[in-house]
């Protein structure tokens, strides 16, 4: 795989373990004992636990833990498309492939490995890949742990083709709630979004913020950097700050189709909510040489913040 003993000797907060499949899985701890988990299988984060060991990522019961399959739960990186179109399988190829530990990748922002705990993880095209989308690329995401908590995905995308191309991106992030309908996104209100449920018409959001009673797939565009999911019951906050990812996908598949879904519980809707940083509606395009940067930081904070407060964090981006 090509990483070495001496990657985590500066890291000491890294563990390198294996799933029960064999697939290489990176820990991520901070001081205060939070964690997070990554497979590099997908390189999907597949835990994120607060100080307190609790679960903060929703992961279905029925999970299929199968190459090349990803598994539903956590937080998958759907490129080069989000959804289901051209001649590639749904979300894309890249949470279904093998992802290798860089040992040297190229600078980030000093702020990006300040007090951090993380690990650089790369994707590049093989053979049969450019068979089914034939551009070649390096894709480089840095996952990070910071002091309090927080957990940092950072997506850097090069084009290393001839010619230029074009992708979409999604962080399809699940998020454990405790009960659907006591929860409430912030930060949408106002928005023009399409609807999925009414072959992708364009509406306009009307509800000062948004709750759930019924099935809900939606892209909401030119959404603002802040978004905060507010759970009640459990008096907790999930704030979403992204950047360089202009959509924002909220999805839950509520009591029907979660029982069409065979790996997927059929009560677990109640338990979950996918929102999801993106850039879907309008295709990125990449020059040859030419590299593209998104973002996004999640903190899981008590239900009295609001994003006000955390906007200014956004500076380091």
């Amino acid at each position: 795989m090509g990483h070495s003993a001496a990657v985590w000797d500066h890291r000491a907060s890294l563990e390198l373990t294996k799933d029960w499949n064999g697939i290489d899985q990176v820990v991520l701890r901070n001081p205060r004992g939070a964690s997070a988990r990554v497979s590099l299988h997908g390189a999907q984060v597949i835990s994120w636990r607060n100080d307190r060991g609790e679960e903060l990522l929703f992961t279905t019961s029925k999970a299929i833990f199968k190459s090349p399959k990803a598994m539903r739960g956590g937080i998958s990186i759907c490129f080069p498309q989000f959804g289901n179109c051209h001649s590639l399988e749904q979300h894309g190829f890249a949470r279904n492939k093998i992802w290798t530990i860089e040992d040297d990748p190229p600078p980030l922002h000093p702020n990006d490995s300040l007090g951090k705990s993380f690990v650089d993880l790369l994707l590049k095209p093989i053979e049969e890949d450019l068979k089914f989308w034939p551009h070649s690329f390096e894709f480089r995401l840095r996952v990070s742990l910071s002091s309090d908590g927080n957990l940092i995905l950072i997506s850097r995308i090069r084009n290393i083709n001839g010619k230029p191309f074009s992708f979409s991106l999604a962080y399809h992030t699940h998020f454990s709630v405790s009960d659907i309908s006591e929860v409430r996104i912030e930060g949408l209100e106002t928005l023009d979004y399409l609807d999925n449920l009414s072959q992708r018409e364009r509406f306009t959001e009307q509800g000062d913020a948004l709750t759930f009673e019924s099935e809900i797939d939606r892209v909401y565009l030119s959404s603002p950097k802040c978004v905060a999911v507010l759970d009640h019951e459990k008096k907790r906050t999930y704030v979403i700050r992204k950047e360089g990812l202009p959509d924002m996908v909220v999805w839950n598949p509520w009591e029907k189709k979660s029982k069409a879904m065979a790996d997927f519980g059929d009560e677990e809707y109640k338990q979950m909510l996918c929102v999801n940083a993106a850039a879907i509606e309008k295709n990125i395009t990449l020059k040859p040489g030419e590299e593209w940067t998104g973002r996004i930081e999640l903190a899981a904070v008590p239900s009295s913040f609001c994003c006000d407060e955390l906007e200014p964090h956004l500076d380091y981006f």
